[in-house]
């Protein structure tokens, strides 16, 4: 007697990569359209056909298993594959070129996730990403030189964005050094347009305390070694802190930071055969980052 194997359903797949990397089940039954229940007897499913527990439910959410998180690398792969060879054969395409502009800070998260499920959706479109701090990209926004980015609303507010997250910036400081104790507060920051060297200074400007830049640097994890290695304090996002970090605020003296949109913005003026893949990846962009931001199972904030 011939032993027939497990055939996998792509749609078990999607539900559980959603829920995974939105830590979710709620947020994964709102991006695939589903009820709360319907996601979680496909996880149910999906973790009977492989006998494995592929999620840990807990209080904030759910995260994967050791085996869901080899199971997720594989699914997204699976599932790039899969729609690739749709875009490809189905006849419904998009062809076209599309620049796309995006800070540093969150390169690693839509490089990993968002990026290239766009390109696996739309094989034909010729995607163009670049990083920069939020004021230069508003500046090639403006000159035309990209068709749409994500950008912070500070220190240059642009018009017109549409509202993806909000940030969440602490003061990052390293765990085994005390600086604050110094007349001149030593800082990690990026160079001119970068939105958290402006919250800094504008923070400790009220203040009315000192302040230095001991160490400046294009590259975010140039600065969150200089932290790590006890040379300086910096702002940075509150998910971007590692164990050799620590959070400080008003406790140690420190003033109270404000906080950042991150927001869609297109060009002014984008060539009519780059429009529609721009719109894809938009709306993308949108399913993927509205009100949570890149970052998996993290808030508003």
């Amino acid at each position: 007697m011939v032993e027939v194997s497990a055939t996998l359903d792509l749609e078990l797949l999607r539900s559980f990569q959603a829920a995974a990397r939105l830590g979710s089940l709620a947020a994964a039954a709102e991006q695939r359209h589903r009820t709360v229940s319907a996601i979680s007897m496909q996880i149910k499913r999906l973790e009977a056909l492989l006998d494995a527990r592929l999620l840990e439910r807990g209080p904030r959410g759910v995260v994967p298993t050791a085996t869901g998180e080899a199971l997720l690398q594989e699914a997204r792969e699976l599932l790039r594959m899969h729609d690739g060879i749709v875009a490809r054969y189905a006849g419904r395409g998009l062809r076209g070129k599309v620049r796309f502009g995006l800070p540093e800070d969150y390169a690693r998260e839509l490089l990993g996730d968002v990026l290239p499920e766009f390109t696996a959706r739309h094989p034909e479109v010729l995607l163009q990403a670049v990083t920069a701090t939020s004021g230069e990209l508003a500046r090639q926004l403006e000159r035309a030189r990209l068709d749409l980015a994500v950008v912070l609303d500070r220190p240059i507010a642009l018009p017109g964005g549409e509202p993806l997250w909000r940030t969440r910036p602490v003061w990052a400081a390293p765990r085994i050094a005390n600086l604050t104790e110094r007349d001149s507060l030593p800082l990690a920051l990026h160079e001119v347009d970068c939105p958290y060297r402006a919250l800094a200074a504008e923070a400790l400007k009220r203040l009315g305390r000192p302040w230095h830049a001991v160490f400046t640097s294009t590259s975010i994890h140039a600065i969150e070694r200089a932290v790590e290695t006890g040379l300086a304090i910096s702002v940075l996002d509150r998910e971007r802190l590692t164990p050799a970090m620590r959070e400080l605020g008003e406790a140690e003296g420190l003033p109270v930071l404000g906080r950042c949109e991150a927001q869609l913005h297109f060009a002014r003026a984008i060539e009519p055969g780059s429009r529609p893949a721009a719109q894809a990846l938009a709306e993308l962009l949108r399913e993927r980052l509205r009100g949570r931001g890149p970052w998996r199972g993290a808030g508003a904030g």
